[in-house]
């Protein structure tokens, strides 16, 4: 992470108070997701002028309205920035504003583009486009979700949605040209297409999450 140009204090309050949040979260939205988003938004912020610290909080704060469940997740992460007692302490009124409708606007089924650059930098970091860990993922929310669900249940879910959200004329978007994610995206819809090597990874996957679990 390129931090050099961020507020001490800021990235103080952030790895002691709210990255520790993310531990209580599913197995996609760990600590690490948040710093991989965090890291990938300091970035591509380095393509546009804007400012870096709000950049960071915004990333940092995606995902803390987990804590309320995922359906709304997006607008209570931008309730909690509202909220947040420590803010204003590095940021005005407009720039807290602005860094809650980023963290709202990120989420991948959103029906309108997101306000803002910052909004639109946070949305493609979180994108995160990697096929095999996309894949792993995808299994990984259907687990801890869906328990009820048996293995073949458990393969209609995936293939479903690999399809609403990744293949063509899926709900996710991309943003920012200067991302990774457009040729994984490529890559991703390739494995999709092949039915009989996408149906081999997820039975590898899937008994991998079993034993492991």
């Amino acid at each position: 992470m390129d931090d050099s140009r961020l507020n001490s204090a800021l990235r103080r309050y952030v790895e002691r108070e709210i990255i520790p949040r993310y531990s209580s979260f599913d197995k996609a939205h760990k600590e690490d997701h948040a710093w991989s988003v965090i890291d990938e938004a300091l970035r591509l912020a380095g393509y546009y002028d804007v400012d870096k610290n709000m950049v960071y909080a915004a990333a940092a704060f995606h995902d803390t309205g987990l804590v309320e469940g995922r359906e709304r997740h997006h607008l209570v992460s931008g309730d909690i920035i509202r909220d947040d007692p420590r803010l204003p302490e590095w940021f005005s009124p407009d720039q807290i504003e602005t860094i809650a409708q980023a963290a709202e606007d990120h989420r991948a089924s959103g029906k309108t583009p997101p306000r803002s650059i910052y909004g639109k930098i946070i949305a493609e970091a979180d994108r995160d486009i990697i096929p095999m860990k996309i894949l792993r993922r995808t299994i990984q929310f259907g687990l801890e979700h869906y328990p009820e669900l048996d293995k073949e249940a458990h393969w209609r879910r995936f293939v479903e949605h690999l399809h609403e959200k990744y293949y063509y004329g899926g709900y996710l978007k991309l943003f920012i040209p200067e991302s990774k994610n457009a040729p994984k995206l490529e890559e991703l819809r390739r494995i999709i297409a092949d039915e009989d090597k996408l149906r081999q990874l997820f039975d590898q996957m899937f008994d991998e999450e079993i034993i492991n679990n």
